[in-house]
């Protein structure tokens, strides 16, 4: 079995996402934080990168929607802080 540089970033990116929502469940993060939608973010795109070197549909789509869905907490994110600062 090759374990790849690929191999290892994907891995990454799994560990930040399920990380996340760990802390998430004990109460240490917040799904309305920042940190938590780029900490996403971040893994999505590790995971959609060793994608690209070993391809799989499902797990292609699952993770472009979880890279969308983030940015679209960045956007709601920058939104509200920007209607504060008003």
């Amino acid at each position: 079995m090759n374990y790849a540089f690929y191999d290892a970033v994907g891995n990454v990116g799994v560990v930040l996402i399920i990380g996340s929502y760990f802390l998430i469940q004990i109460g240490k993060m917040s799904a309305r934080d920042l940190p938590y939608t780029v900490i996403n973010l971040l893994g999505a795109a590790c995971i959609l990168y060793s994608l690209y070197f070993e391809f799989n549909m499902s797990a292609f789509l699952v993770e472009l929607f979880w890279l969308l869905i983030s940015l679209v907490g960045l956007g709601r994110i920058y939104l509200e802080k920007s209607r504060v600062k008003k």
